[in-house]
């Protein structure tokens, strides 16, 4: 699909949405690089949950580009109260100013900040970046994905001792794949929008959720997953919906095209487990 026949904005429109999301995330990587193993004040909005000084820079920053070019946009972030009027709003930017908190109060760049444009509940223009390792990932619908200009694809792998599956520190530690996917290699990335651009870009071959996640979690990732040639659904196969009126995915698989159906099918409730 080309980017004038993927939405009803022209082709224009597109592009110069994605250039907004590109200097949001640009932005706010200056103010997370400025923070990043510096003393700043950390807080937690509920137990397990923190947040820093630096999110909510990080956050007034990237909405101010957005506002400035965008002001008729609604937003949605993980740091601001859900506004009231979004569901009947065809266009929303979402926004998480820095995916992997716990990671940058650590002073570990598994990090990511993750924007994503959504119209009528699908994204349609996308950057995620991680300021450290200065690796930004976007994409457009029908434009493809890109890290750092470069064009970017999913994996070919078809078989599952192949796959290099990505985990966070707390699934590890858990063991919580050795029982349903005993085969695969896991990789510890601890940000899911950090891991689902690396998925787009081939890095890894699958992430699968299955704990909740919310819309400025995944957003940006499912598109740059989508555009890269690669598929992500929740573990029925159903695509994820994005401004809706519950903003929780219950979970998530991401990954190439030919080793989705094999991970679909590993995750139905009757499988015979090895």
């Amino acid at each position: 699909m080309s980017l004038d026949t993927a939405m009803t904005t022209p082709r224009f429109g597109l592009e110069s949405d994605l250039a907004v999301a590109l200097d949001a995330a640009r932005a706010g990587g200056i103010v997370a690089k400025s923070f990043f193993r510096g003393d700043f004040e950390v807080r937690e909005k509920k137990p397990g949950d923190p947040v820093s000084d630096a999110d909510i820079a990080v956050n007034q920053e990237i909405i101010s580009v957005i506002r400035t070019s965008r002001p008729q946009d609604i937003i949605i972030s993980e740091e601001l109260p859900l506004p009231p009027q979004r569901i009947n709003a065809r266009r929303a930017w979402i926004i998480d100013p820095i995916d992997g908190t716990k990671s940058f109060i650590d002073g570990i760049a598994e990090f990511a900040i993750s924007i994503a444009l959504v119209c009528d509940q699908e994204p349609i223009a996308a950057a995620v970046y991680n300021p450290i390792t200065d690796e930004l990932f976007d994409a457009v619908k029908g434009g493809g994905t890109r890290l750092n200009g470069e064009n970017a694809t999913t994996s070919e792998t078809a078989a599952l001792p192949a796959v290099v599956l990505g985990t966070s520190k707390t699934e590890l530690r858990q063991q919580l794949w050795s029982h349903l996917f005993p085969e695969v290699t896991l990789k510890q990335v601890d940000a899911i929008a950090y891991k689902l651009a690396l998925v787009a870009t081939g890095e890894l071959d699958a992430v699968i959720a299955l704990r909740p996640k919310s819309d400025w979690d995944i957003a940006a990732g499912d598109l740059l997953v989508r555009e890269a040639g690669g598929l992500m659904t929740d573990a029925s196969g159903t695509p994820h919906r994005y401004n809706d009126e519950d903003i929780l995915h219950p979970n998530l698989v991401a990954s190439g095209t030919l080793i989705h159906p094999t991970l679909l099918e590993r995750l139905k409730p009757d499988h015979k487990r090895i």
